[in-house]
């Protein structure tokens, strides 16, 4: 349920993650302030999100833009929260897979050559990575290649691997099937039905529903949504894309993910309060956060 308005949800009840958003500068709109952005899901019940890398420079942006929340908690610049969580992933999109691995593996070697204990680790996952055959930006078997290699990554330094498929579920289950897999598997945006959920589950994934849980076409997200336990369920925005409703059109941010939570609580038949606190106990064993 959402406020007369439009303007959000009508008591942004409980505290949520955003488990997968774009905050970095790469994707962030010009006139939009990063800080500003952090703040603003702050007052929505916001108390912390992953900032998502598709590439190298992607990927630093996102590093660098979690340092700069981290510095900023509790000094009253941008009036980011003490207690804000911010983290980062290194990762290669499908799109991107022809340009090939090294440069990305160089970013995240480095950037978890450097995590120490006392702060906490930036760095917490490998991705997004995966397969997209509905574009088809890179040949499919250099996505399968790049993705197979970034699934071994994740499992060699004991990150959680973020994934990323579309049209291509019966390739990307057969990779995470016969791949030795990391501990902890995202499957962001999840846009499956029942069938392709069990599938996934099965894996022992997690699942991450996005804005597109409210789109009035997508009953089989609704019923995928439904079925998956709360102990594997994640509530993300992909900001700044896929908007939920009554939002449609605008440019998505970590502010709105209660509208999202409210929606998964709907087709639970859940208090948005509920799912406010399962799905942020969920992200916090599906990233291992500290």
């Amino acid at each position: 349920m959402t406020s007369g308005d439009g303007s959000g949800p009508s008591d942004a009840p409980g505290r949520w993650i955003d488990s997968h958003c774009h905050l970095q500068d790469t994707y962030r709109p010009g006139d939009t302030d990063a800080l500003r952005s952090v703040a603003d899901a702050a007052d929505a019940g916001v108390v912390g999100l992953v900032c998502v890398g598709t590439d190298a420079e992607t990927s630093r942006q996102a590093i660098a833009f979690v340092h700069e929340v981290r510095a900023a908690r509790g000094s009253g610049v941008g009036s980011v929260p003490e207690d804000f969580g911010a983290w980062a992933t290194v990762g290669l999109h499908p799109h991107d897979a022809s340009n090939g691995l090294a440069e990305v593996e160089r970013v995240l070697e480095e950037a978890v050559s450097e995590q120490g204990a006392v702060h906490g680790a930036v760095v917490v996952a490998v991705g997004e990575c995966g397969l997209d055959y509905h574009y088809d930006h890179s040949p499919r078997p250099a996505q399968r290649e790049m993705f197979a290699a970034q699934v071994a990554l994740a499992r060699r330094l004991g990150l959680t691997l973020v994934v990323h498929t579309r049209d291509a579920w019966d390739d990307t289950l057969d990779i995470l099937s016969s791949a030795d897999r990391p501990e902890r598997v995202v499957l962001h945006c999840f846009t499956g039905g029942p069938q392709e959920a069990r599938r996934c589950l099965d894996l022992d994934a997690f699942l991450s529903f996005s804005g597109i849980v409210t789109f009035k076409t997508a009953d089989d997200v609704r019923a995928a949504a439904a079925l998956c336990p709360l102990d594997r369920l994640l509530v993300e925005t992909d900001a700044p894309f896929l908007a939920p409703v009554p939002h449609r059109g605008e440019s998505n941010r970590p502010a709105l993910v209660p509208v999202v939570g409210e929606a998964v609580a709907a087709v639970k038949a859940m208090a948005p309060s509920e799912i406010a606190a399962s799905s942020m106990t969920a992200a916090r064993l599906a990233f291992a956060l500290t």
